[in-house]
């Protein structure tokens, strides 16, 4: 069997470095000769061996994309699709559902066997297999190692990953209720699976992204809260004069559009407007002084007037009547499509989930929390937790289509990343500290707005808090 720490010593062993997605690679192929045709074709000024270097991984892109008129197109998260929380048997769909997308992306990787096999077939107790299921169960044993139960269609077993294999730390991230796939050997009793590899069902190692053919920018930023006494004025009215000279073609806000009523406990001490509908009012009025030009899209948070279950809903037309029709109103998630360039709008409530339950994640690099999203290709995996989830006939919180950018938002602090060619950003916010920001020592990082060139990609970061914005380029 192959294992990390092998591989990477046959690259040093030729003074060249790897990347762990070529680790990973390499592992899942099973084949220790391709380091080997590796090494021979890299030139002779190469540092890191990448992906680019493994001969035969072309760049593949998911899907097709169809320039559209208007030139926002709403893929998934129009209005009405959200079905209203239906009966708990519901979740037995729901749940298959997410079970088969997700193990499809899986199992022509890793080749899996049904569980209920291992019971059946003693062959398996003699060479190394591969299952597949969603975790039930996840927890630390007393001697540090880390214990699943994965089940699928057919039963269940458990997996043990043992904390001195070199991909340990993998393991020490499966939460519960995500889709994995094992590889490994049984226990001679027939009841474990002694695992050397994990597969997710992840991003394509060859995923490339598109580019819009045409000019074209987009600025990205959540949480704007009007109506709380900590909503920034100033800060706003820059923005919005910078909105005005710039060529910015559309704005996404990714939710908590307001600060809403009764959110938590004596909340209306910190409101300014305490009336519901004359803060979206208020809202419409920000957005109508905007360019007429702008393409705006607004998508709700758990601060919005909507049910707290994901998917969420679109705001409701009676707190709409105030906006002019240059404001397109999506559901929580969404996925539009910018001049060829698909942006995935989700609020961001599961990052209060995966932060408890990842070792190193926190708040303050919430955006590191993207990657996680990604391969697993779900926004918010764990059910049962703080982030409530209505059952529906399919999944929608599955990441499929692969799109070029995740916009996220709700932990009020901002910051970028990358993984596998897909870009993460999770926006700021637009109120200065809050009392319970303050007594959980979160700093959040206001008034800050990432623009986005869809011809290239590459974003860069206005700070409003600042008379004179300077772009700071990533």
């Amino acid at each position: 069997m192959l294992d990390s720490t092998m591989i990477v010593e046959r690259f040093l062993d030729t003074k060249l470095q790897v990347h762990p997605d070529v680790v990973r690679y390499i592992r899942e192929q099973k084949d220790d000769r391709l380091i080997d045709t590796i090494i021979s074709g890299v030139p002779d000024d190469c540092v890191v061996v990448s992906l680019r270097h493994i001969p035969g991984l072309l760049p593949s892109r998911d899907g097709v994309r169809f320039l559209c008129d208007p030139e926002v197109e709403i893929i998934s998260g129009r209005m009405g699709t959200s079905k209203p929380v239906g009966r708990v048997e519901d979740y037995i769909v729901y749940f298959a559902d997410r079970y088969a997308r997700l193990s499809g992306m899986i199992r022509g990787r890793c080749n899996p066997v049904p569980i209920e096999a291992l019971k059946r077939n003693s062959r398996y107790k003699q060479e190394e297999f591969a299952v597949c299921g969603m975790v039930m169960e996840v927890r630390s044993t007393g001697n540090g190692h880390r214990m699943a139960e994965i089940e699928d269609s057919t039963g269940s077993v458990m997996a043990l990953f043992n904390k001195d294999r070199p991909d340990f730390s993998e393991a020490e991230r499966i939460v519960p209720d995500e889709v994995i796939g094992v590889r490994g050997s049984l226990s001679s009793e027939g009841n474990l699976i002694f695992a050397d590899q994990i597969f997710r069902p992840d991003i394509p190692f060859s995923y490339a992204p598109y580019t819009s053919d045409r000019k074209g920018a987009a600025v990205l930023i959540s949480d704007v809260h009007v109506g709380s006494d900590t909503f920034l004025d100033d800060e706003w009215n820059r923005f919005a004069d910078w909105l005005s000279d710039s060529e910015v073609s559309y704005l996404l806000v990714a939710g908590d559009l307001v600060d809403g009523i009764g959110i938590y406990p004596d909340q209306d001490k910190e409101l300014v407007i305490p009336n519901i509908y004359e803060q979206y009012d208020v809202l419409g009025t920000m957005l109508s002084d905007l360019p007429s030009h702008l393409k705006i899209i607004l998508a709700p948070g758990n601060h919005d007037v909507v049910r707290g279950a994901e998917p969420q809903p679109v705001i409701p037309e009676k707190f709409r009547k105030n906006y002019s029709s240059n404001c397109l109103f999506v559901e929580n998630p969404a996925l539009v499509n910018l001049q060829g360039v698909r942006v995935l709008m989700y609020h961001g409530r599961s990052f209060d989930d995966l932060i408890g339950l990842m070792p190193g994640a926190s708040y303050e690099k919430a955006y590191d929390v993207i990657p996680e999203m990604l391969k697993r290709r779900h926004l918010a995996p764990c059910y049962g937790k703080r982030t409530p989830i209505a059952a529906d006939t399919v999944d929608r919180l599955i990441i499929d289509p692969i799109p070029e950018v995740v916009h996220t938002g709700h932990v009020h602090i901002f910051g970028i990343s990358r993984y596998r060619n897909v870009l993460g950003i999770n926006s700021g916010t637009w109120q200065s500290q809050t009392a319970f920001q303050k007594q959980m020592n979160i700093q959040p990082t206001p008034a800050v707005a990432i623009s986005l060139d869809l011809t290239t990609l590459q974003p860069r970061v206005h700070d409003f808090m600042n008379d004179s914005p300077e772009p700071l380029v990533l």
